[in-house]
């Protein structure tokens, strides 16, 4: 802890003195002054930027806006020749060269007129009518476009789209690169929403681009082994009152339906902006298991009825050209009724038979509460920024249990209510200290506080065998986290380099029925350093390296069960230590006519790797337990190639392959023999490491038609994969698309039927704890129907200006 302090003294003494509270000597005499106005209306350009730049135009010297009728006037200009520029959104940018000497040192420019760009903005973010990939210094960028957003109504619908991504249908949970380790942020921010059902709540055509950052920086928090994932949402920048809607139904064994609306009113120093999100849906899922060895089958039919429902108002202030102040919350609701069956037969044995009905009520509800404000510096790219998010979330799951055939356990109820509240606390300092280098700083505090109170009207064992009334548990996990971080990066011709050192001190506690159960504190270093070489606009390589930490998150470590089958409970381990891996990467970039083609190779080096574990249940020998362990040092490797190519004006193919290994280790306990009455002498303990491999095959085809019409076909296809339980065998599935523009483009009618051929099935063979094999089914033969319009006041036009926009650090208009 004292080290990370010391850093955050260092840090504000490097800042603040400096920076903020330095006054340098008036050496500067000169001085520019103008009106803007607009060319056709003869009426002044308000907020329009006002740049000064070197005589060579390669380097901004200093920068003004212009007021409210259209006047500017920059000060304290050295003598010599400079580059004048007036930028404003949707105009064309007006340039000239000026002389500031000691005959001429206070310039009058007069009028300067803009003239409106040749090509009027939409009055809403353009969407692009092609998805394509872009590989940045730390992450790789998928631009969406439309032929991607045809492919489902929300992100979960197509981040399957989404090369070395993976959702799995069932649960909702995400992958990157085969790992679940994967930090899923909404516009650079993580919410208390559950992923699965966050994903299913963002509208497939609010989505801008999805960045993939498989090696973060230092700048950002190291969680994850297989990085972040960050959905970026389009962003409104127009004037006056402007809005959206999306309206969506998927049409399976039941229905789907989803819709959103988002309005912003933007104003002089002011912009407001509200949306609301909903999804409503039954599911049904089914599968089996088949128990080889002693011949028996698990029937499952599981059915849910979800609605979720989101609100979002927020609200930018510019006080000034300087100061930029911003505030949002977003308010969750979710409410799911479920119910299921797991049916056991023993073909040999009929009379041991079982079946077990479940039913399910749960709600929850999520608030976020954010403040964001950015001072900016003289200098372009100056400036230091303070961010405070705080995020409550509350859910309680009532679970009844009803049991008929042999089993010892009468009918029962679980109830569990989970509190959960993070705060972050965020100070980022950037400064280009020229040209061709930067340094960003930042300080950041991290707190984490989840209780989870759990109880039963049914019985357990004791440790004698006995069954006794289920007692209750209040499990308490707390972590807390204060970090610093330093990044220099500095390009210099074809060259460009960053190196970045993050510093934190993490402590966690963790208390069952108020006693303790688990302490851990520990300090740790994560280092990040980026090369990158671009010999021609059409090559660009880039090498890669940091270092991650996976701390386990509240499903590993809770101690209270989170689910049961009669054969079958997952708990979780609150010994859980933390992952750690070092991540190497290497990346290829070539850009042709007509498309470009990334390639890439990744190394990861593991330790205290953790994994599941089996055991037999000391309590009840028919019956195993599920959870997690640490386990040994390991590696992990893989190999990507993602390429859009439009190979006619009618015809765009977007494609890529990706493939993964790392070895895994794991326990699976079993019984050993056939005796009635086994004992603990009767398990035999087996220490698992597989190699499991993996790839997956994704083609995109978009074909237009006409200029409202536009076809799509979409392939996936996944291969046979192993884990320390199961050999997963191949899935694969085919979708066919349309998509039709009216109203000059403002609306569009998507259609999508997905898994045509109805292939999309999850089956395996395992030979750990048990010989067994089986498979899962879900409503993955679809077919989709939605709408989407966009209505507004008009053009991007006075009283706005772009650099407001990068200040409100993407806060503004969209779901989440």
């Amino acid at each position: 802890m004292r080290s990370v302090l010391a850093l955050f003294t260092l840090l504000f003494c490097s800042v603040y003195p400096n920076n903020i509270f330095a006054n340098n000597p008036d050496t500067a005499l000169g001085s520019i002054s103008g009106t803007v106005v607009d060319n056709t209306l003869k009426q002044p350009i308000a907020y329009a930027a006002v740049v000064i730049k070197s005589a060579d135009g390669t380097k901004t010297i200093t920068g003004s806006i212009t007021e409210e009728n259209g006047n500017f006037e920059i000060k304290k200009l050295e003598d010599g020749t400079y580059i004048f520029e007036v930028q404003f959104i949707g105009y064309e940018t007006h340039s000239q060269k000026l002389e500031i000497n000691k005959s001429n040192r206070n310039l009058n420019l007069g009028t300067i007129t803009l003239s409106e760009a040749a090509r009027n903005l939409e009055e809403v973010e353009v969407v692009a009518e092609r998805t394509t990939i872009e590989q940045r210094v730390d992450r790789k960028v998928i631009n969406v476009g439309k032929d991607l957003t045809t492919a489902g109504a929300t992100a979960s619908d197509i981040m399957n789209n989404i090369p070395s991504v993976n959702v799995d249908a069932q649960t909702g949970d995400i992958t990157l690169r085969g790992n679940s380790n994967v930090r899923v942020m909404v516009d650079g921010k993580l919410s208390n929403v559950p992923v699965a059902q966050l994903l299913r709540q963002i509208p497939s055509t609010s989505i801008k681009s999805i960045e993939l950052i498989t090696n973060p920086s230092a700048k950002y928090n190291p969680e994850g082994m297989s990085g972040i994932i960050n959905i970026v949402l389009h962003k409104n920048a127009n004037v006056g009152f402007n809005g959206s809607f999306n309206i969506g139904l998927t049409q399976a064994i039941e229905a789907k339906f989803n819709s959103s609306i988002d309005l912003n009113y933007r104003n002089g120093k002011f912009n407001i902006y509200g949306n609301y999100g909903n999804n409503i849906g039954k599911y049904v899922n089914d599968g089996t298991i088949l128990r080889l060895d002693e011949n028996s089958l698990q029937d499952f039919d599981f059915f849910n009825n979800n609605k979720s429902h989101l609100y979002k108002v927020g609200v930018d202030f510019y006080l000034n050209d300087k100061n930029t102040i911003s505030v949002f919350t977003n308010q969750n609701i979710f409410d799911g009724k479920g119910n299921g069956i797991t049916d056991v037969t023993y073909f040999d044995d009929t009379s041991r038979n079982v079946a077990q009905f479940f039913n399910d009520v749960s709600d929850n509800t999520s608030q976020q509460y954010n403040f964001d404000y950015k001072l900016n510096f003289a200098k372009e790219g100056h400036n230091i920024e303070l961010e405070v998010d705080h995020n409550a979330f509350e859910s309680g799951q009532d679970a009844t249990f009803r049991s008929v055939g042999n089993t010892p356990f009468p009918d029962y109820m679980d109830f569990v209510d989970t509190e959960r509240d993070q705060t972050f606390i965020n100070l980022d300092y950037v400064n280009p200290l020229d040209s061709i280098s930067k340094l960003e700083l930042g300080l950041e505090s991290r707190g984490f506080k989840t209780e989870v109170d759990y109880s039963s009207t049914g019985l357990s064992f004791n440790s004698s065998g006995e069954l006794i009334p289920t007692p209750n548990t209040d499990f308490v996990y707390d972590m807390d986290i204060y970090s610093a971080y330093a990044t220099f990066s500095q390009r210099w011709e074809k060259w460009s380099y960053q190196v970045g050192v993050r510093i934190e001190d993490v402590e966690v506690q963790a208390d069952t029925n108020r006693v303790r159960a688990f302490t851990d504190e520990y300090t740790q270093i994560y280092p990040s350093a980026f090369l990158t070489y671009s010999p021609s606009e059409k090559n660009q390589y880039q090498v890669s390296y940091s270092r991650r930490v996976d701390r386990p998150g509240l499903q590993q470590v809770n101690p209270i069960r989170e689910w049961a089958t009669p054969l079958i409970s997952s708990f979780g381990n609150p010994s859980l230590e933390p992952q750690f891996t070092d991540s190497y990467e290497a990346n290829y970039t070539r850009r042709f006519k007509g498309g470009s083609i990334t390639t890439g190779v990744f190394y990861r080096a593991i330790s205290d790797e953790i994994n599941r574990a089996v055991y037999v249940d000391r309590l009840d020998f028919n019956r195993l337990i599920l959870t997690f362990d640490n386990f040994d040092n390991t590696s992990a490797y893989g190999f990507e190639l993602s390429s859009n190519y439009r190979p006619t004006k009618w015809w765009s193919i977007n494609g890529s392959f990706d493939f993964f290994s790392q070895t895994q280790r794991g326990i699976t306990e079993s019984l050993s023999g056939d005796s009635p009455n086994p004992t603990e002498n009767d398990i035999v303990i087996e220490d698992v490491e597989v190699d499991n491999t993996a790839w997956n095959l994704r083609l995109n085809n978009s074909f237009t038609v006409t200029k409202k019409l536009t076809l799509q076909a979409f392939a996936f296809y996944r291969g046979q994969n192993r884990t320390i339980q199961f050999l997963a065998e191949p899935m694969y599935f085919v979708n066919l698309g349309a998509r039709y523009n009216f109203a000059e483009g403002k609306g569009t009618i998507s259609v999508n039927y997905n898994d045509m051929f109805n292939t999309m099935r999850f089956g395996f063979d395992g030979d750990r704890p048990y010989e067994q094999e089986g498979g899962f089914n879900w409503e993955s033969n679809n077919v989709y129907i939605g709408l989407s319009y966009n209505f507004g006041s008009g053009k991007y036009r006075a009283k706005q200006r772009k650099r407001r926009d990068d200040n409100t650090k993407q806060t503004g208009g969209g779901i989440l």
